[in-house]
């Protein structure tokens, strides 16, 4: 048990029970730096270390990583303080090795906003051995060649200053590549002046270089430099030359000899698991410098030691890096010379996997995990990565076994109090009423923070976002948020402190955070997309989890409608019915529910939105100024289903209520009639609707069903324009759909335009049914091309089409591909298309797109036509037959 955990081996009589326990303090993570540092400094002065050995496995990583906020850059700083050995090491930490070694750390951090890139990490790197004060002629001749083809006409030294390095590291880069170049162009006697020589000179070197010359003896014994200097000078060969750097560092004489420390931070803005094009470069740098040390921090281990990534890397495995093969968490190495331990050193937050790990090595029995798989499960699961939360399951496990009782995942379905007391035993009376009142928010700032905690000033909410507890995320619209384990646990755990608030106290609190809610959304004039979604959000679980009356909630939501752009809304799901939905029990209960189903109808099946609808009316939970927001939107759902008698029904129901979605039902009536074909009718409602009702947008589809392509686009631009100065993103965006079909099916290359913009306004928002219109425009724009693969893209739309239960977006597809067969005179598949139309019109609906199909062959109406066409059918028909006629003489 040297090195476990004495608290288990004390609550056990099992003899052969093994206990390991993890290291939380900096103090341990600057052990093992010292340590590896020292196992590495043993290697690289052993008589057998050879830099250009490029087959024997690298050991010079140290990783620790952690989640995000954990202080994994606090921590690369001070290493790179300590290392520097100039009075900044804490007292507590010894020096970190022995004897005379000369430690030069060179701290580099990747994340995208301090914009490194792999040439910047290079130059980096290379300016901290300026330093040193002596030329590297091998890297500095490859380096000038590679910038003089990569940055012609831009001066080193410029790029240095404005890029913030010479402030950093100062000037002595350029002045030593300069020197190396001309020592190079004396020795081998070139004529002229050394700035226009690289070219020169490097030919005269690889040259000088394969005939052994005795001019150039001092570069010889580098025996990759002739191939580097004659490869293509592009970021591929950067990537190599840091062996030349390797080469350079270890002809130093043994009273000058310089260890690199490289600290490489924010690991995890190199690029993500599927992506590794900069990490394989960074990599090549490691394994090429193997006299230099890496300390690496960011969120996820290194794989490296992973042999599934061989061909993602130049190297991987276990052998290629025997220390950062995947291990059980480590316990702190000692001192002890040929010490085994990982590499991979873990701060802080766990993630699922290292919970896994953790669990499963914690407690052991001949050499297996002790706690079973189903329990480590739940406890990784509700621990959210708190090593503090494993530590008391870990305990609970022990006290449960020792009960007799065979512990099973459900006895670890709790939060441990233990934790309340934990958090709040060094905060102030004032700092523990601002940390329970924040544990009702997702997150918070510090006005919501104090307001909801009803203190007159912000002070005690400033001191607590300084706890390692409270996360902060600069880019978020609060920046501050808890750590999940601990809300949750401040929320449902058994407090049993001497301050603990009574049922009374959070009902104050939530209203006091909801009224502060509502008057953040109000001060923001209800303009601000961002707030309105963060302050619905967060109300409506307030709302609902306390039965709060919906007040400012009810102007929101219909604000949140009204703009049709349906971001994600789902508050933090209740506890759900026998049924698993959700409880349906106040007005609260019924508008959460209700704007959920209506974010997800851009991601669910119509069908299922409507389910869901119907029980919100069924339950009668809302008041009447909401009641007609279901109804409309059911009506809606089940028009796209082809219900259309049943969408009738409730379409007229809000119209004739004269409330806020009157207009919209209206709408919802043109729309049903121009389905069932009768167009004058249509045409009537539209021109009836108004601006309010969208009736240009009703009356582009009236002219687009009649192949009248110009009028059709003209109104779809005046409805967008509406759109526009009524400042509605959704709608601008669904006429601009609308449009891009018109055009389709008219100009091909205006279209594209069109597309182009469509997608643009889409691209913000979340709208299912209007981006299938988009990609049905993109397919009509090509028909009648032999290499626009119309036929699998048009598959790929369908099923998103019946995946999403928005019939019309079927019924479009398939006029789309008739008109594409027609311009082809394929027969037999126009004959297909028209056999699909006819099943998807089966009731009625949809019926004219038949007629549409044929007009575009040429054919004259069906004998059972029943659409009743404003200006005719044989007016119509021709429209569309000269369309297809038009791009045949085009394809």
């Amino acid at each position: 048990m040297a090195g476990g955990d004495l608290r288990a081996l004390f609550r056990t009589n099992d003899a052969g029970l093994k206990a390991a326990e993890a290291f939380t303090n900096r103090r341990a993570q600057w052990e093992a730096v010292a340590v590896a540092l020292e196992a590495h400094l043993r290697q690289i002065t052993s008589p057998g270390f050879d830099v250009e050995d490029l087959e024997v496995p690298r050991t010079n990583v140290l990783v620790f990583h952690g989640v995000g906020g954990i202080g994994k850059t606090t921590l690369s700083r001070r290493l790179e303080a300590a290392l520097a050995d100039d009075g900044h090491r804490p007292a507590q930490w010894e020096r970190p090795v022995r004897g005379d070694a000369h430690l030069l750390p060179v701290r580099v951090d990747l994340a995208r906003s301090a914009g490194v890139d792999f040439e910047r990490l290079v130059l980096t790197i290379r300016l901290a051995l300026a330093r040193i004060g002596r030329p590297l002629p091998a890297f500095d001749l490859a380096l000038r060649r590679y910038w003089e083809h990569q940055h012609p006409g831009e001066p080193l030294e410029e790029y240095l200053r404005s890029g913030g390095l010479a402030s950093r590291y100062g000037q002595a880069l350029p002045q030593q590549l300069q020197s190396a170049l001309g020592d190079v162009a004396q020795a081998l006697a070139l004529p002229g002046t050394v700035g226009g020589l690289v070219g020169q000179v490097t030919g005269s070197l690889v040259g000088a270089l394969r005939e052994r010359r005795q001019t150039v003896r001092a570069l010889a014994g580098c025996r990759r430099l002739a191939d580097l200097l004659e490869a293509e000078p592009d970021l591929e060969a950067l990537s190599f030359y840091p062996h030349l750097l390797a080469w350079e560092l270890a002809q130093f004489p043994a009273d000058k000899k310089v260890v690199p420390v490289v600290l490489l931070d924010t690991f995890e803005a190199v690029g993500d698991r599927t992506h590794r094009d900069l990490e394989r470069l960074i990599q090549r740098v490691v394994w090429l410098m193997p006299h230099a040390f890496f300390i690496v921090t960011g969120r996820s281990r290194l794989q490296w030691g992973d042999a599934a990534l061989h061909g993602q890397l130049d190297w991987a495995g276990p052998t290629a890096w025997p220390g950062l093969a995947a291990h059980s968490l480590p316990h702190l190495p000692d001192r002890g010379p040929g010490h085994d331990y990982s590499r991979q050193i873990l701060v802080g937050d766990f993630s699922p996997e290292d919970c896994e790990n953790y669990l499963a090595e914690r407690l052991t029995n001949g050499g297996q995990p002790l706690i079973p798989a189903a329990v480590r499960q739940v406890i990784a699961e509700r621990s959210h990565g708190l090593p503090l939360y494993l530590d008391l399951s870990v305990m609970r496990f022990l006290e449960l076994r020792r009960g007799g009782h065979t512990p099973q995942a459900g006895d670890f379905e709790a939060d441990f109090p233990a934790l309340i007391a934990r958090t709040l035993a060094d905060l102030t009376p004032e700092e523990r009423s601002v940390l329970r009142s924040v544990a009702l928010l997702d997150a918070f700032d510090l006005q919501l923070a104090t307001r909801t905690a009803g203190l007159p000033h912000q002070s005690a909410a400033l001191r607590l976002t300084e706890r390692p507890f409270v996360r902060e995320d600069s880019s978020g619209l609060w920046p501050f948020h808890l750590h999940d384990l601990i809300r949750s646990t401040l929320r449902t755990a058994e407090d049993h402190t001497d301050d603990r608030w009574s049922t009374d106290d959070w009902l104050a609190a939530a209203r006091r955070a909801h009224s502060t809610l509502g008057d953040a959304w109000q001060a923001g004039g209800g303009l601000d997309r961002r707030l309105l979604v963060g302050c619905l959000r967060q109300g409506l679980a307030l709302a609902r989890d306390f039965h709060l009356e919906l007040g400012w909630l009810v102007d929101a939501a219909w604000v949140y409608v009204r703009d049709a752009i349906w971001e994600p809304l789902a508050p933090p799901a209740r506890d759900a019915d026998e049924r698993g939905q959700a409880r349906l029990e106040t007005a609260a209960d019924g508008l959460a529910e209700v704007l959920s189903a209506l974010a997800r109808r851009q991601h669910e099946h119509r069908a299922h939105i409507a389910d869901r609808l119907a029980r919100v009316l069924d339950a009668d939970v809302l008041p009447e100024n909401l009641r007609e927001m279901p109804l409309y939107y059911l009506a809606k759902d089940q028009r796209d289903l082809g219900q259309s008698a049943a969408s009738r029904r409730g379409m007229q129901q809000v119209a004739d209520a004269g409330g806020r979605m009157a207009p919209d039902a209206r709408r919802g009536l043109a729309h049903l009639s121009r389905l069932a074909g009768d167009f004058p009718t249509t045409l009537t409602l539209a021109r009836q609707s108004g601006r309010e009702g969208r009736g240009q947008r009703i009356e582009g589809d009236v002219w687009w069903a009649h192949g009248d392509m110009d009028r059709a686009a003209t109104a779809y631009r005046t409805a967008r324009g509406e759109a526009e100065e009524e400042g509605i993103d959704g709608e601008v965006a669904a006429c601009q759909a609308q449009l891009t079909l018109a055009m389709a099916f008219a100009d091909p290359q205006t279209a594209a335009e069109e597309i182009d913009l469509a997608e643009q306004l889409l691209a913000p928002l979340d709208m299912r049914a209007t981006n299938l219109t988009v990609l049905i425009a993109s397919l009509t724009r090509d028909a009648g091309r032999d290499d626009a693969d119309i036929e699998d893209r048009a598959q790929v739309v369908r099923t998103e089409a019946q995946v999403a239960g928005v019939k019309e977006a079927e019924v479009k597809l398939e006029l789309a591909l008739a008109f594409h067969h027609a311009v082809r005179d394929d027969q037999a598949k126009l004959a297909a298309d028209l056999g699909r139309l006819r099943e998807l019109s089966e009731g009625g609906d949809h019926a004219h797109y038949i007629e549409i199909a044929r007009f575009m062959a040429g054919l004259p109406p069906a004998i059972d036509a029943t659409a009743q066409w404003v200006d005719g059918a044989e007016t119509t028909r021709g429209r569309w037959h000269s369309l297809v006629q038009r791009r045949r003489a085009t394809a």
